[in-house]
């Protein structure tokens, strides 16, 4: 027996000496990138929700190679700036997907027309800014109002880039089609969260206009007046948001359509 304990115990030693229970001495990703997506004409942010409905921000470190995988995709805030703290040092693409021209352009084999992504080296906190042509821009003509427990907004829709210039852009990636650039629908989501949105609306009071083919053309500029569904109660305080969107998806081929946004408002119900 006491043999037997010894071999045991000469195997447990062993064991323990072995690469199996060494510490991991790699140092834990800590480095930082910070970004903001704007309108290229503005300068303003370009608003988002904050979700996959929102703008993603994909970043693929080159350091592996041309065959590197993208890291996970995470998405901006609704003000349109993003950032990740958990990165390591090394040369990343950074590219940013949203309800604007695409950014990185290719036709149906994969040659590439435009690429407007960015590289860049990160190391301690690195800072990136994306220019962009948002497909709409959606702006408060007043601070909403509360007539009998509904929230009543009052909003513009204009495009952010020419029907033109969309076109030019756009159709040499193949499949185009005349209705991409046809507005399918406005929203109004009304939320007790101040980042309201698709993400965080409360479907008792948000509503939605809708429109087919290009029955929304002549209300472009126009003064479009919406209103929540339901009665809010008395007392509260909400947050209301409109967002309005094209027929057409990003990434191509996604299935995704995203809002642009107004900036959210803060409502008493009284």
């Amino acid at each position: 027996m006491k043999n037997i304990a010894s071999l045991v115990l000469a195997a447990l030693i062993s064991l323990s000496s072995c690469s199996m229970f060494e510490l991991d001495n790699y140092d834990l990703p800590a480095e930082t990138l910070q970004g903001e997506v704007v309108d290229k004409e503005t300068g303003e942010p370009v608003l988002t929700d904050q979700g996959s409905e929102g703008i993603r921000v994909r970043l693929t470190e080159l350091s592996w190679g041309e065959n590197a995988s993208p890291n996970p995709d995470f998405f901006c805030m609704p003000d349109g700036t993003f950032q990740n703290t958990k990165l390591f040092s090394g040369t990343y693409n950074v590219q940013v997907d949203g309800p604007f021209i695409p950014l990185l352009r290719e036709d149906n084999r994969g040659v590439p027309l435009a690429n407007e992504t960015q590289t860049l080296d990160i190391q301690g906190v690195s800072n990136v800014r994306f220019e962009v042509q948002p497909f709409l821009r959606v702006e408060w003509v007043k601070d909403p109002e509360v007539i009998n427990g509904k929230v009543r907004a009052q909003i513009r829709v204009t495009r952010g880039v020419s029907e033109e210039e969309f076109r030019a852009k756009i159709e040499p990636m193949g499949g185009y089609s005349n209705s991409f650039q046809n507005v399918t629908d406005i929203q109004l989501f009304v939320s007790y969260s101040s980042t309201v949105g698709y993400r965080a609306r409360d479907e008792r009071w948000s509503s939605q206009l809708e429109f087919s083919g290009t029955s929304f053309n002549s209300m472009l500029g126009e003064v479009i007046t919406i209103e929540s569904n339901g009665t809010i109660p008395e007392g509260r305080m909400v947050f209301a948001r409109a967002a309005a969107r094209i027929n057409f998806d990003t990434p191509r081929g996604s299935g995704t359509r995203r809002w642009n946004y107004n900036e959210p408002r803060q409502v008493l119900v009284y």
